[in-house]
């Protein structure tokens, strides 16, 4: 599942994020407690106009987020939720 990862992230960060969503997704469902794999596809989600969908996924990461202690990507989730 790293590899695929690997995949996605390099996708979303190369701009592909259409690309990046399917492996992203894969990795949430196989480890729903990974934070990482929640920003980028929500992120990727947003790029793409699929916004309702991204929402839950943003809400997820949020609050793995807070609860693993992760000050950075809570406040900038809090940021892009506020958005909504």
């Amino acid at each position: 599942i790293l590899l695929r990862f690997s995949l996605g992230q390099a996708l979303y960060d190369e701009g592909d994020t259409a690309a990046a969503i399917p492996h992203l997704k894969k990795c949430i469902e196989s480890r729903g407690d990974w934070m990482l794999p929640h920003i980028l596809l929500g992120k990727a989600m947003l790029t793409n106009g699929q916004d309702t969908n991204a929402k839950p996924i943003l809400e997820a990461a949020l609050q793995l987020a807070t609860e693993q202690q992760h000050d950075d990507p809570a406040k900038e989730l809090r940021s892009i939720l506020a958005d909504f």
